[in-house]
């Protein structure tokens, strides 16, 4: 997993409320095993028609968000189904940054622990980001704890055990690894015998 700790780009402006898991990625495409290639099937049923053209009306689909990596939104962002499909369609499409006022539970935690950050902010905080954040770039300070904009700065929390995570580009399967000599030591101790 990459690590994270700044951001400077514009963002993308998803004016919606509750956007549940299966807005995200849809049922249909959770059958792959794999945690790459769910990018072009992300907000589906918003971004195609039934012939699978694209709908050039929705925000995803506009040229002048291409390639930005910040999503702001609203309200109750990843309700829902706990499916982490939903993070993994947003990071393979190149979302690295989630701004919201609030978050379902489960896919806060799961955005964690595929190497996106989403940020709390309070209501009025993200209002004034849609308003100046189409032509102006936001600053997100992931030591700091910190949202910057058109000389305005809001501060976030976290959870250390989170922020430790992103800024050192760990999951959990890295943070077991970083134990390793200490679990080895115990095998020890106990005559366990590691199968490797």
């Amino acid at each position: 997993m990459k690590y994270f700790k700044f951001i400077c780009d514009k963002a993308i402006p998803l004016d919606i409320i509750n956007v549940d898991t299966d807005q995200i990625i849809p049922k249909q495409f959770l059958k792959m095993v794999k945690k790459e290639g769910y990018g072009e099937f992300l907000f589906y049923n918003w971004r195609y028609q039934d012939d699978g053209t694209l709908l050039t009306d929705f925000v995803l689909n506009d040229k002048r968000y291409s390639g930005r990596r910040i999503l702001l939104t609203r309200d109750n962002f990843g309700s829902g189904s706990s499916r982490e499909h939903a993070v993994w369609a947003l990071k393979d499409f190149g979302i690295i940054v989630l701004i919201a006022p609030s978050f379902a539970d489960i896919f806060y935690n799961n955005c964690f622990k595929n190497g996106i950050l989403p940020v709390k902010l309070k209501s009025q905080e993200v209002e004034f980001l849609f308003k100046n954040s189409e032509n102006e770039e936001i600053v997100v300070d992931l030591d700091k704890q910190e949202v910057a904009c058109c000389d305005q700065s809001f501060s976030f929390l976290i959870n250390g055990f989170n922020k430790r995570m992103l800024m050192q580009g760990l999951d959990e399967i890295g943070l077991t690894l970083e134990l390793e000599s200490a679990i080895g030591e115990y095998e020890s101790k106990r005559g366990i015998h590691s199968s490797t």
